[in-house]
């Protein structure tokens, strides 16, 4: 054989080779069948297309999705591309993508179908302080099933195992993905479906703090609101929400917060936009949920969206059927007063109804909702919120072209990521239990409060705000220790203050020069150092309980904001009193000028 025709030979297998390989490679088989994202995306020009039905399921391209078994790169959705041949290349397998090792990909799966009849009632757990303990966890959720609860409103914030790029955002205490699997179990057990929540908007103080991301915030000293319209910012939600639903592949709901977003229009970027698209604040905020709300139904079609609706009351009802997001997810009205006006939650549901929602979801408070720094949970001033959501409720007939369709009884743990906690879990059980049995039942009945009584072991009194009895709830312990604390501690400290002996022997005047007679020292001294060893003793006993529920940190905030500076100030008395009681009158220790 000619020596060139061996070398043609050769060369001509290595290239057969060569194709072999990349026909076959992983990446190219992942994204050979890939579709890029149409115009509904936040980058590209352009209206968002209009759609006449609520449930992105009914769309014909989310069941050519599900029967395609679709693998999306999160990454290249809503990309503006420029380059027309490199898209279409793209979309024919001719240009590989580059997978990022640092992210992940998702598969497309429809949304399992609703089987629950009649609107959810669930419980908010609100996961940005003192987030409870798995073992905790496992205790609560069959007594939330047994009260009435249908669901979980389930408030990550930097609770979730974030990883890759997103790490930063962990707490030090966050769930791992093994907890996230036996919550999931947990709630599957006790037939609590979990609703998963993720800012993506507002109150994104877990993110923006971070040097890394503070670029995107809309005002640049708050770390509070996103800049819609930031390079990177949609990028930043889509990496957070793609890490969530994936684990949650059968979620039916998906919370997405977008309340409270402060400043917002305020940036030079959403001032820039809104002059170069003839828009207000109205249509910034509802282009940049409209694109969310788009990412998410990409993956996961049939998908029942929920957004808080505070920031959409300011909006006209033409600025809002303009947009897409009534097509797209659903409002939840929150209201947490004990004196709800029901006509102005009326005039809303009006509003939205005109403004093309087909269905819409309540909020009220069981707990967390009064003061900020609130240590005990006013439990008639919760019953009277459900009261009026009641109300709320039985006037639905009229309004024919919105659906109720469930109520998520709130419970938070602080106002937000930087301020004190309020009213921990435990402190809000007989709350809970009182407002899940007056929606089960439709008042406060006799009924209702019998069923109380049974589940929780104790018996409410509505005007001594507590719940009397030892009571069988995980949690118990706590509850009462907390309420002891709340009613004692300060009391019993200036109470042993008033004492006539201490007031004339023991005043900052005395403590600082020495000067005290031994005798008069004497009158309260073992009354005092008893009061200390009482506290010690039930402060030493709180905290193993309270580190049965929660984790170090909120341990340790909630003893530094509640009990410690008391504590302190007990133990100042008492060693100021054996010490001087130890000098057995002496003359003042005055210091030289």
């Amino acid at each position: 054989m000619d020596r060139h025709k061996v070398l043609r030979l050769l060369v001509l297998c290595l290239a057969l080779l060569a194709v072999i390989k990349f026909l076959y490679s992983p990446s190219r088989r992942r994204y050979l069948n890939m579709d890029i994202p149409d115009s509904r995306s936040f980058w590209r020009k352009g209206p968002a297309p209009e759609s006449d039905s609520v449930d992105p399921s009914d769309n014909p391209e989310a069941t050519e999705q599900k029967e395609g078994h679709q693998i999306v790169d999160h990454r290249e959705a809503g990309l503006n591309y420029e380059d027309k041949d490199l898209v279409k290349a793209q979309k024919d397998g001719e240009v590989e993508l580059i997978e990022d090792t640092d992210e992940e990909t998702i598969e497309v799966i429809s949304a399992p179908e609703d089987t629950h009849k009649g609107p959810l009632r669930v419980v908010h757990l609100d996961l940005k302080g003192a987030a409870p303990k798995v073992s905790y966890l496992k205790q609560i959720f069959p007594l939330l099933s047994s009260l009435g609860a249908d669901g979980i409103l389930l408030e990550y914030e930097d609770m979730f195992p974030y990883k890759g790029k997103l790490k930063i955002l962990r707490s030090p205490f966050a769930y791992s993905e093994e907890d996230i699997e036996e919550i999931k179990n947990l709630a599957s057990l006790n037939n609590l479906e979990i609703i998963p929540l993720v800012q993506v908007f507002g109150h994104l103080e877990f993110v923006l703090k971070h040097e890394k991301y503070d670029h995107l915030r809309e005002v640049d000293t708050f770390p509070t609101s996103l800049n819609p319209v930031a390079p990177g910012a949609l990028e930043l939600i889509k990496s957070m929400l793609m890490q969530v639903l994936k684990k949650h592949p059968k979620a039916r709901w998906f919370h997405i917060g977008a309340d409270e977003v402060y400043g917002l229009g305020q940036s030079e970027d959403s001032k820039h936009w809104m002059e170069k698209n003839n828009g207000d604040v109205g249509a910034l905020y509802l282009m940049h949920l409209s694109a969310v709300c788009n990412t998410v139904t990409e993956v996961r079609p049939g998908i029942k969206l929920l957004f808080w609706d505070d920031m959409l009351r300011k909006f006209s009802v033409p600025t809002i059927r303009n947009s897409s997001l009534p097509t797209l997810a659903f409002p939840m009205i929150w209201n947490y007063s004990p004196n709800m006006d029901v006509n102005s939650v009326g005039q809303l549901l009006h509003q939205y109804q005109d403004s093309g929602f087909k269905g819409v979801w309540f909020a009220s408070a069981f707990k967390g909702a009064s003061d900020i720094d609130q240590r005990w949970t006013p439990i008639n001033a919760r019953l009277q919120n459900h009261l009026g959501w009641l109300k709320v409720i039985e006037s639905m007939t009229e309004f024919p072209s919105i659906e109720y369709q469930g109520i998520a009884l709130t419970g938070w743990q602080r106002f937000e990521h930087f301020t004190v906690l309020c009213e921990i879990f435990p402190v809000g059980i007989p709350s809970l239990a009182v407002c899940l049995q007056t929606l089960k039942h439709g008042s406060f009945n006799q009924e209702a409060e019998n069923d109380v009584h049974q589940i929780l072991g104790c018996k409410i009194q509505m005007e001594a705000n507590n719940c009397e009895g030892s009571g069988a709830f995980a949690g118990a312990e706590v509850y009462h220790t907390i309420q002891k604390i709340h009613n004692e501690l300060q009391t019993s400290i200036q109470n042993i203050k008033a004492d006539h002996f201490l007031r004339g022997s023991l005043s900052p005047y005395h403590q600082k020069y020495s000067f005290a007679n031994p005798r008069n020292i004497g009158f309260f001294i073992n009354t005092l150092k008893k009061l200390l060893e009482d506290w010690e003793s039930t402060l030493k006993t709180f905290r193993t309980q309270m580190e049965d529920i929660f984790y170090p940190d909120a341990v340790e905030e909630w003893m530094e904001e509640n009990v410690n500076e008391h504590l302190n100030r007990l133990r100042t008395m008492v060693e100021s009193a054996e010490h001087l009681n130890s000098l057995k009158g002496r003359p003042k220790s005055l210091k030289e000028s």
